[in-house]
């Protein structure tokens, strides 16, 4: 297999071969060993994305700026052996999301320098999200303003390429946006994009950057984020009905150049994942899936841990997290809602997997190398693996590398996506 580039996916939908890209939205270290180790061994490209509030000019809530992120990814492909020219770095939801408390004005000059900060940092696709309101401002705003502001940023990503000399990055464009990381409450249906609605979004950013006399980077859109009718909350998953968004996906149509991006498409499993990029749904953006099949996988091995060896303890790690995420609740009070025992089980097993975000926390990482000391080199007997992690049985009985268990849980998942991006579904 080759690896795709981007501007590859609107040709290949239009001679009716379509392909997709799966655009990997996570920053945990294994998540991302598990993207690079499976595009070494599948040739596949390897579109890997931060979110503005994950990675910024700041530091973001991992503490790590545009450049500490690169620089991340590209040591790592090369301890994985993954080619650096299978590998895209691009930034998501770019705009003022993390200042909105400020006024408009200083919110964009933040979203300005972060894009400046991606841009020189490397990163080539560029998912703009400027909908939502600031300090004195409706929560989302019009397709007029969010372009206005789009514009904005392009303009700022436009200057710093030219000044740096490097070639200008493609973008992303697109004003409904679901909430990042799941909803949070039950959902029964998800209405998909009325076309009219994609059309005007496309000619309004149209409108905008020739405004500011970014023609020349109309050409370098090559995407739109629509609702395709997906989404998952914190227990279920609302599914792709291909025959609901028949009139949308004749939209592109009239746009050839141009493919949909997807968000949101966590859990729905191969088949309407390879419907999805028939569709010409291109981009799959895929993250709280992927740590969620970490997380189901560590306490597994926190499980068998305690199963196998007398003085680990009861589930330690499990008792961490819980702990931790009482201790500190603001990455969950705000998604998580219900009983004391609702909020016990989602703060564990939600879909949503609000946990995500501890896991960089010094307790966190503390009891995970405690739990890889632990069992490393250990050799765990093939029932406790039927018991608590089948799909490593086949680890059973060799020498024990956690790590190893965890990448390929995690890759287990993306492999569903290269099969609906191959166009081809498992059988």
């Amino acid at each position: 297999m080759t690896s795709l580039a981007l501007t590859e996916l609107a040709e290949l939908r239009r001679k009716g071969k379509p392909r997709g890209i799966t655009s990997v939205c996570s920053a945990h270290p294994l998540v991302l060993r598990a993207a690079l180790h499976h595009g070494r061994d599948t040739g596949a490209t390897v579109l890997i994305e931060a979110t503005c509030n994950q990675v910024n000019h700041h530091g973001g809530y991992t503490g790590m700026k545009p450049q500490d992120f690169a620089s991340l990814v590209v040591d790592m492909a090369q301890q994985e052996g993954c080619p650096a020219d299978q590998i895209i770095l691009g930034g998501d939801h770019l705009g003022p999301n993390p200042w909105r408390r400020l006024p408009a004005d200083d919110a964009m000059d933040q979203a300005s320098d972060m894009v400046a900060a991606y841009v020189t940092a490397g990163f080539r696709k560029l998912h703009l999200d400027t909908s939502m309101g600031c300090a004195d401002e409706p929560v989302a705003l019009g397709d007029d303003m969010t372009a206005q502001r789009a514009a904005r940023l392009v303009e700022t990503a436009e200057q710093t390429a030219k000044a740096l000399k490097q070639a200008p990055p493609l973008y992303i464009i697109g004003t409904e946006v679901p909430p990042p990381g799941g909803a949070d409450h039950t959902l029964q249906k998800v209405p998909p994009t009325e076309p009219q609605s994609a059309r005007k979004t496309i000619e309004v950013h149209r409108q905008a950057f020739a405004e500011l006399g970014l023609s020349e980077a109309l050409p370098r859109v090559i995407g739109l984020v629509v609702q395709p009718g997906v989404e998952f909350g914190n227990t279920n998953v609302v599914t792709y009905q291909a025959d609901l968004t028949c009139s949308l996906t004749r939209v592109l149509d009239d746009y050839p150049n141009l493919v949909f991006e997807a968000h949101s498409t966590d859990y729905q499993g191969t088949g309407p994942l390879t419907e999805l990029v028939r569709d010409g749904f291109s981009i799959l953006k895929v993250g709280p899936e992927l740590t969620f099949a970490l997380r189901e996988a560590l306490y597994a091995l926190d499980l068998i841990a305690s199963d196998l060896i007398p003085d680990y303890g009861n589930r330690p790690l499990y008792e961490t997290m819980d702990k931790l995420m009482l201790q500190s609740p603001d990455y969950w009070t705000g998604h998580y809602h219900g009983t004391a025992s609702d909020l016990h089980f989602m703060r564990h097993y939600s879909l949503s997997d609000r946990i995500r975000y501890y896991w960089t926390s010094p307790e966190a990482q503390t009891a995970v190398t405690r739990l890889f000391s632990a069992l490393k080199g250990q050799s765990v007997p093939r029932p406790l693996f039927w018991q608590h992690l089948p799909r490593a049985a086949a680890y059973a009985e060799y020498t024990l590398d956690p790590e190893d268990i965890l990448v390929q849980c995690v890759r287990a998942n993306l492999e569903n996506y290269q099969e609906a991006c191959d166009g081809r579904e498992k059988q």
